[in-house]
């Protein structure tokens, strides 16, 4: 699945469209609209990092044209925002847990 499949996707979940991706999100619309126009060989990693951290998903997904299935984080507390950092740690946590149920 291509990277501007995987936005149309996301931004269907979100029932959003470019123009709001765009302001909520923080990147200009120009840049995501060129992503569909002009292609996405050369996105920023700030930008990727934005994108994922909005979408709920992981940078992994969106950047990689194998990944088809979403990797997407349901962690909402009262609409607090976290930061990559946190977005990392919850992830590890989640990773934890299901090592755990493996084992």
């Amino acid at each position: 699945m291509s990277f501007t499949d995987k936005l149309d996707a996301l931004m269907a979940e979100k029932g959003i469209n470019k123009s709001v991706l765009s302001k909520e999100s923080g990147i200009p619309y120009t840049t995501i609209a060129g992503f569909y126009t002009k292609g996405t060989d050369n996105v920023k990693l700030s930008t990727l990092k934005k994108l994922s951290s909005y979408l709920g998903c992981t940078i992994d997904y969106l950047a990689d044209d194998e990944h088809d299935e979403p990797t997407t984080l349901a962690a909402h507390f009262d609409g607090e925002e976290y930061t990559e950092s946190e977005l990392d740690e919850i992830r590890q946590f989640a990773e934890f847990v299901k090592n755990k149920r493996a084992k």
